[in-house]
């Protein structure tokens, strides 16, 4: 664990000139506050304020003021723009009197693994995001265009994003992450780079900063990158698969050799705290209107509450590695959610599942997307929200996730959420132009 000290040895053997502390809004999307390194040790001490009341979801005007706490832990030398060194300091927000901020993100994941640490339990988590690609125009702005036309695993020099990805694969080595895999996705202009699990507050945090480095990578060869889950129709969207799995007393959790499947029947209780929640949580995990055009069927999205070990048209699958490997793989999330509410709700949908000894239904190994009406009720397939306005009246009704997310954040959440629902709804969008311009 880096120490105030460490830091500030680390800045001057660096020779780093700015450092940008950030942080993150209620809706995942990370923010900077830069100083000059000769700030540091001041802020190390916890005695910089901001303006809250300009971020999304923070506070009123009239209760702006509010501190920026580095997290030592996060220290880190950004990928270099320029000649200068620039250092990186994750902050965890606090207001005026001391408290944790309560609309902070990772201040509510922190204390839902409190809960979990309560109960004996550690949260590992290993996320794969997903993302697109695409060309800029003349002006530097984004379009639909594609560098590709490779597919799934496809090699150089069908898959031209190669070249970026390589360099994403690399910086991301250098700033200290375990890189594990790369590959070009299903569609044209669709990569996946996945790096090692970690405690599930490490991980959001890496997820935040994963986000930053492959932008900033894709821009340096003329490329955008978006974790907009949707941007094409008609090819698979990019989804955020999340592998979890508890650990006590150092073990992990959800094995047990001679349990069915070898799985323990805390996992199984968790499995079912998941499921059971699923359909309240979706509005966290899958918070915008485009996420909904990703979970529809045909596109290896998941759209019905089930899990299965080998099918993976499941909500969850369970990996057949076992012992330390054990874990389950949460498969509809997607990378427009906030790390630290998406990591926060599972968590406490699983616990509860623990808590109230959950039972989960059998596993099913047949294609959901081809059973009958009939099979459906029978192996009691639940179905996930269809659309956003769906998922925030199914979280509305949940008590158990509305209490981890407090009421600042589920009553801020929600009005942004809501307006943003009619904010789409109201619009005329192409595909109605063109289905009744001519025909009434």
């Amino acid at each position: 664990m880096l120490t105030k000290e460490d830091v500030l040895r680390s800045a001057r053997e660096n020779n780093v000139r700015l450092v940008r502390l950030q942080f993150s809004d209620i809706f995942g999307i990370m923010k900077n506050v830069a100083i000059s390194v000769s700030q540091l040790e001041k802020a190390l001490n916890n005695e910089l304020m901001f303006d809250g009341s300009s971020i999304d979801g923070f506070v009123r005007i009239e209760e702006s003021d509010m501190y920026l706490r580095p997290d030592c832990s996060t220290w880190l030398i950004l990928p270099r723009d320029g000649s200068a060194a620039i250092g990186r300091l994750i902050c965890d927000i606090y207001d005026t009197d001391g408290r944790p901020f309560e609309g902070d993100p990772r201040h509510i994941l922190r204390k839902t693994l409190l809960e979990a640490a309560g109960m004996g339990y550690a949260m590992n988590v290993g996320p794969e995001a997903e993302f697109f690609l695409f060309h800029t125009d003349s002006s530097g702005k984004p379009t639909l265009k594609t560098h590709d036309d490779a597919g799934y695993f496809s090699l150089p020099p069908v898959d031209l994003g190669e070249n970026a990805r390589r360099d994403m694969v690399l910086t991301l080595e250098e700033m200290g992450f375990e890189v594990e895999a790369s590959h070009h996705e299903c569609a044209p202009g669709q990569h996946e780079i996945d790096f090692k699990y970690a405690d599930a507050l490490v991980a959001a945090d890496n997820v935040q900063t994963f986000k930053y480095v492959v932008r900033f990578i894709a821009q340096k060869h003329g490329l955008h990158a978006t974790f907009m889950p949707k941007p094409i129709f008609g090819v698979a969207g990019s989804g955020m698969h999340v592998n979890q799995s508890l650990f006590k007393n150092g073990e992990n959790a959800f094995f047990d050799p001679e349990g069915e499947m070898q799985l323990s029947q805390d996992a199984r209780y968790y499995l079912g705290g998941l499921l059971k929640h699923a359909p309240a949580f979706t509005a966290i995990t899958n918070p915008t209107v485009n996420s909904y055009k990703r979970l529809v069927a045909g596109y290896e999205a998941p759209v019905y509450v089930a899990w299965a070990t080998k099918n993976r048209s499941p909500l969850v699958r369970v990996p057949a590695k076992r012992g330390s490997s054990t874990r389950m793989e949460l498969r509809s999330p997607d990378p427009s959610c906030n790390p630290y509410l998406a990591f926060a709700v599972m968590l406490k949908a699983g616990l509860d599942g623990i808590k109230n000894k959950t039972v989960p239904p059998a596993p099913i190994e047949l294609n959901i997307y081809e059973l009958t009406g009939a099979q459906k009720k029978e192996f009691s397939v639940g179905a996930l929200p269809g659309s956003l306005k769906e998922a925030l009246g199914k979280l509305a009704e949940n008590q158990v996730i509305k209490e981890v997310l407090g009421g600042h954040v589920y009553n801020r959440f929600m009005e942004a959420k809501l307006m943003e629902w009619q904010n789409y709804s109201t619009r005329v969008s192409q595909w109605e132009i063109e289905q009744y311009l001519t025909k009434f």
